[in-house]
């Protein structure tokens, strides 16, 4: 039942609703501004980002390092009028301002769209830069966390948060295991030119948007034990991984383009890049999309091959993967690349299990 059916038939909004029905009147009544005010969170699909990742702050990292937390802060004073270059999450960002614009074409009223969230430990000293940059590059970017030091994992769950991407990995983790889709971003020395009409995002399978229970068989017992694994319970489906709530929430969003027959043109594309075999452990995967009520645009089984090379025709604003030699291939060839650490996989590099030993003593 919608808020206006409730008020129709006598009921109360909520304490939330009412502050919620205030901020849209507010910018309701700023006929001149040009920032579209920012969508209800229950509505909205959450992105969470750190400012490190948004942006480019290497040199600042360093002068906390060397310098300490004092000489940080003055240090982004002294420059807080000088707007920081983008960083590895910007292009992901401006694409999703770019689906938000066409929704909004699309459904002036809607609040389902792509909310971006600045989430960050830095001391608020430092957010007048951090908002001087933003308006700089024209982002709606509306809603902050300053933690001073803190980690900000605890306010995700506050922020209603889709997705969360961060370069500190001791940050994601924690936010995985809190049930957040989670991951890693890494900078690319070249990156590849990226669509400018069209978001487009590439996801691992096991252990991504799926669990890793498939992947500890191929660990432990082989391939052959796996594809028999998977042709006895090609009609069971996974269980879900780490991002497939972000996958869904894709989903929601390309189905309103669908219902304005947009398809062809939707701005939103998933593909789905996996080692598997598509004839010895493909059916499983596609039966488990579909339980799920979930399309991939485009499903490319790569058999063992290597993943890098088809990215590059991808050309995806971000590709998740849970195992680091699959970043690193990525990389290398230009992809912007995010890491799960998720499963089985972290306990193994190239096929080889890692040995623990020595960290452990």
């Amino acid at each position: 039942m919608s808020r206006h059916e409730r008020v129709q038939k006598g009921g109360q909004p909520n304490s939330d609703e009412k502050d919620w029905a205030a901020v849209k009147a507010l910018y309701d009544d700023l006929k001149t501004t040009k920032k579209p005010r920012p969508p209800k969170p229950s509505n909205a699909v959450t992105i969470a980002v750190s400012s490190r990742t948004l942006f480019n702050m290497v040199k600042e990292r360093k002068v906390f390092e060397d310098e300490g937390l004092e000489r940080y802060v003055m240090h982004q004073l002294e420059l807080e009028d000088q707007p920081f270059t983008p960083g590895v999450a910007f292009p992901f960002v401006k694409a999703l301002m770019n689906v938000n614009a066409r929704l909004r074409e699309l459904y002036p009223d809607s609040e389902e769209l792509f909310d971006i969230v600045l989430v960050t430990n830095n001391h608020a000293q430092v957010g007048v830069r951090l908002i001087n940059s933003i308006n700089y590059y024209d982002l709606t970017i509306e809603r902050f966390c300053m933690t001073g030091g803190e980690s900000p994992i605890g306010y995700l769950k506050a922020y209603m948060t889709n997705l969360y991407l961060s370069k500190d990995s001791k940050k994601v983790q924690e936010a995985i295991e809190e049930g957040i889709a989670s991951a890693t971003m890494f900078t690319c020395d070249n990156e590849n030119e990226l669509s400018d009409t069209q978001l487009r995002v590439a996801f691992d399978g096991d252990a991504v948007l799926f669990s890793d229970e498939s992947e500890i068989i191929v660990k432990e017992h082989g391939l052959d034990t796996f594809f028999e694994h998977e042709k006895e319970f090609e009609n069971k489906p996974l269980a879900q991984g780490p991002l497939k709530c972000f996958l869904e929430a894709l989903g929601k969003l390309q189905r309103k383009f669908y219902a304005k027959n947009q398809r062809i043109n939707c701005p939103v594309r998933t593909y789905l890049v996996t080692a598997r075999s598509a004839a010895s452990a493909g059916v499983r995967v596609l039966k488990t999309l579909r339980s799920w009520g979930l399309e991939i645009d485009e499903a490319l089984f790569l058999a063992g091959a290597p993943k890098g090379p088809l990215l590059i025709k991808i050309r995806p604003h971000i590709f998740f993967d849970d195992q680091m030699f699959h970043i690193e291939g990525a990389q290398e060839l230009g992809t912007i690349a995010a890491h799960v650490p998720y499963g089985i996989g972290q306990k193994y590099h190239k096929g080889k299990r890692i040995d623990t030993s020595d960290v452990e003593k």
